[in-house]
């Protein structure tokens, strides 16, 4: 029974020593780089939900995407995120766009660093430039997105 509470102790050491020296409290992930910039609680936990929705963290850690790399650094552009996020969500985007409001375009345009009704404005316009056809794929998307947001 002692041994017990003794590796119970240990361990809650290790964790909590962990913890204090965690530089960036979300880790990585889209919900992470959605909220990238903004401090205090309600960002973190937003990043932290947004993580733990899509289930993107743990992915996004095995395979070196949503910003994240096996060794723990943060890496990745926008575009590779972007990308990353509409293959794991385009099905929802594409409805999102068409109406012209909802989660995936806030995320996005957090993700973009741009402002959400604009975006959610330009993406039901150019709808039909995005999704031409039932057949696209993230890659087209992705890059229709950005060449929307250059025009």
């Amino acid at each position: 029974m002692n041994k017990l509470y003794l590796t119970a102790a240990v361990c809650s050491a290790l964790l909590f020593g962990m913890n204090a020296s965690a530089h960036d409290s979300t880790g990585c992930g889209l919900g992470s780089m959605a909220w990238r910039g903004q401090s205090g609680i309600a960002p973190q936990i937003l990043a932290v939900t947004t993580n733990g929705i899509f289930g993107n963290q743990t992915f996004g850690i095995t395979f070196g995407t949503s910003g994240c790399d096996p060794n723990g650094r943060v890496s990745g552009g926008t575009q590779r995120m972007v990308f990353s996020f509409i293959e794991n969500n385009m099905e929802q985007y594409a409805l999102d766009a068409s109406r012209g409001e909802g989660e995936t375009l806030d995320t996005l345009a957090g993700m973009l660093n741009v402002d959400r009704d604009e975006f959610a404005k330009k993406s039901q316009q150019n709808f039909a430039a995005i999704f031409p056809n039932d057949n696209v794929d993230a890659i087209y998307v992705t890059q229709q997105i950005f060449a929307m947001l250059q025009a």
